[in-house]
């Protein structure tokens, strides 16, 4: 048995790791607190067994024959998951993840999630469910904006209160995640409400999007306009997720007149800087010198793009030099990529403006220390270096299904995974992966392949050509 905050757990062993799934670190988010700021669990009486994760958040379908959400699987969704090779120990470094999935899909369940064999290199590592969609990003009036930021933040508050008790050290705590995550790290870094509650960040491949309050609330018109008008806490998260499909799919996908940049990504949901919970970008309030005492790691793939052109194939160079580049992009572009054909250039351009510069941005424009990578190991001829490749690499599930599509039994998986968790776990308990620290203008990066090394600025062609771009909020400017 093991005691935390709110009472007595008992978990499981996974080869000489304890591990603990499915513990409430917050009540239900429905019913009387639809929509509201989370709050803390209430104590339970007894031993809660916390052997199986908690149920996942509302969201739509990812792949094809997933059983679709429903309020049945159950609504105490924000619970958390613990691994550690040192439970009753003390000290050890804590890094704490945050799942990816464009703001509307996700959960900690996720296989390719798995702590175990991270924990093995000796860390303790966290899990937890965040809020996503309309119930955690959606504008609503009469809510606080950003649920699912506040959710990520009430998660950490519950680590460093309890962490202790799992051998991890409260005042060690590093906060990493991918995607959806990895912008999720880079607001928590500009949020005034998590400052102290982490040491260090790891942010792969941050997305560049955060909207507007207006843009957002726009979005939500649009999503009642499909179910015919009314309030948000009138319809079930079913109706809810279904409508904002909708509206992805058949009114922001391809349509720049109405939605400007989001038609390119069809992305419903995103950080709001609202101001309050979210001052700024997280550029701009990181070159101000918010979190210039946080450690950073901050980098991408080379190819992330290659994942949604394999999905969708349907491309517009001239749509999105147009709508989404600085001027002048497609001469330096040319200039600097001799004999780059249109549809390398349009899938080079995507990944510049939805991940990859947005995360070399991101380095400039952190004051504190900052390291930079790129992965470029390309086991699939097809997909290359794609979004979504580190994941496994990073956990070390390399049987996974992410690993599975995408390295296809490379025999270099494992090398690859090594590399990875080494630099983390190593950054987690020192604040130093292995590498030179980047510096604005030099820009040292290291790059993760079969041999690994450490370069000058290996994107300096696209780094001139966006390092004047603010990537301001969606809605404001170029990009509404």
């Amino acid at each position: 048995m093991t005691t935390i905050s709110s009472g007595e757990i008992s978990g499981l062993d996974d080869g000489g790791v304890a591990v603990f799934k499915g513990i409430p670190f917050a009540k239900s988010p429905f019913g009387e607190r639809r929509f509201a700021a989370p709050v803390p669990p209430d104590p339970w009486e007894g031993t809660f067994e916390a052997t199986s994760y908690g149920p996942r958040p509302p969201q739509p379908v990812m792949f094809p024959g997933q059983a679709p959400w429903s309020s049945a699987d159950g609504l105490d969704i924000l619970t958390v998951n613990v691994w550690t090779p040192e439970l009753g120990g003390s000290g050890l470094p804590v890094l704490v993840w945050i799942y990816g999935g464009a703001y509307w899909l996700g959960s900690a369940d996720w296989p390719d999630y798995d702590g175990a064999r991270l924990a093995r290199d000796g860390v303790v590592v966290v899990t937890f469910n965040y809020r996503v969609g309309m119930e955690g990003f959606g504008h609503i009036d009469g809510a606080p904006a950003n649920r699912a930021l506040l959710d990520q933040v009430a998660a950490l508050r519950w680590v460093r209160e309890n962490i202790a008790v799992f051998g991890g050290d409260p005042d060690n705590v590093t906060i990493f995640g991918e995607s959806a995550g990895g912008g999720s790290v880079a607001a928590l870094l500009a949020m005034p409400q998590a400052e102290g509650l982490f040491r260090r960040g790891i942010a792969q491949s941050v997305p560049g999007m955060f909207f507007s309050p207006e843009y957002a609330a726009r979005v939500t018109e649009s999503i009642m306009r499909r179910l015919g008008g009314g309030s948000p806490y009138d319809k079930t998260p079913e109706e809810l997720t279904a409508a904002a499909s909708a509206v992805a799919n058949e009114e922001m996908r391809g349509n720049a007149e109405l939605w400007g940049a989001m038609a390119y990504s069809a992305m419903p949901f995103a950080p709001v800087v609202d101001g309050e919970v979210l001052p700024g970008t997280p550029w701009e309030v990181l070159a101000g010198g918010a979190s210039r005492d946080v450690e950073l790691i901050v980098g991408f793939n080379r190819d992330e793009y290659r994942t949604f052109h394999a999905m969708n194939g349907e491309w517009d160079l001239e749509g999105a030099l147009k709508t989404l580049a600085p001027g002048g992009a497609d001469a330096a572009y040319r200039a600097g990529l001799p004999g780059v054909t249109d549809e390398e250039l349009y899938i080079r351009l995507m990944s510049d403006w939805i991940f990859r510069m947005p995360s070399v941005l991101l380095a400039d424009a952190h004051t504190g220390p900052t390291y930079t990578y790129e992965l470029t190991w390309a086991p699939d001829p097809v997909l290359g270096a794609c979004h979504g490749l580190d994941v496994p690499l990073t956990f070390g599930t390399t049987s996974g299904p992410i690993a599975t599509m995408m390295a296809g039994g490379s025999p270099d998986l494992e090398g690859l995974s090594e590399q990875f968790r080494t630099a983390w776990t190593r950054f987690a308990g020192t604040g130093d992966p292995g590498w030179p620290r980047y510096e604005a203008g030099i820009g040292i990066t290291h790059l993760f392949d079969v041999e690994p090394s450490d370069v000058a600025d290996p994107e300096a062609v696209s780094h001139a050509i966006w390092s004047a771009r603010d990537f301001r909020p969606i809605g404001n400017g170029k990009d509404s």
